[in-house]
């Protein structure tokens, strides 16, 4: 008798009093019907609760400076290995920003991960990620990514910040051209003389 008294049904929920599977059971029905209506909801093209918004700079040409963390991303790797996984990890930095599939590396950049070796990457690195229109004309992706260096000599202090639209670090150097000028003397007509200005 007191076998059946232990093993017994709890007692249903009344208005007065609930009991603590009833609540469960309660709570259960609860998460269906909401996850119902959310789904009610999509399908009628109306935001859901807690859904993302789309992205405004999907089909834009953007450009943007990051400080990306290599020590984090490298941590438990093997030592021959962290070379590759560290140009891998940019890349794949730079696609998730972007929403690029077509990420390209500057050779400055390479240059600077591996100048230590396989072994010994930076601990962070300043980079330039610049998004811009594809003009070839069999591209299949519209967008592609170009991945740069920035020299930056203390990390301190440093955001994500806009960069300009020009992005190509040769065309911001200067470039000197020399123009010849023929000067003739009517004075001395056996020579010819030439000026160089810089």
């Amino acid at each position: 008798f007191f076998f059946f008294l232990m093993i017994r049904r709890p007692p249903r929920s009344t208005q007065g009093v609930s009991s603590a599977a009833s609540d469960v059971y309660k709570r259960q029905y609860q998460r269906r019907v909401h996850g119902i209506l959310q789904k009610r909801m999509k399908e009628e093209g109306k935001k859901a609760k807690g859904e993302k918004k789309p992205n405004k700079d999907l089909n834009k040409e953007i450009t943007r400076d990051y400080t990306l963390n290599l020590h984090k991303r490298l941590h438990k790797i093997q030592f021959k290995k962290r070379g590759k996984r560290a140009v891998n990890e940019i890349l794949r930095f730079a696609k998730k920003q972007m929403w690029v599939k077509d990420v390209r590396m500057d050779t400055e950049l390479n240059h600077f991960l591996w100048k230590n070796g396989i072994r010994h990457m930076p601990n962070k690195v300043r980079v330039r990620i610049a998004k811009k229109k594809n003009q070839d004309e069999d591209a299949k992706e519209p967008f592609f990514c170009l991945v740069q260096h920035v020299d930056v000599d203390d990390f301190s202090k440093l955001r994500t910040e806009k960069a300009k639209a020009q992005t190509n670090l040769q065309a911001q150097k200067t470039i000197i051209y020399l123009s010849l000028i023929h000067i003739s003397e009517p004075t001395r007509p056996e020579r010819i003389s030439y000026a160089v200005f810089c």
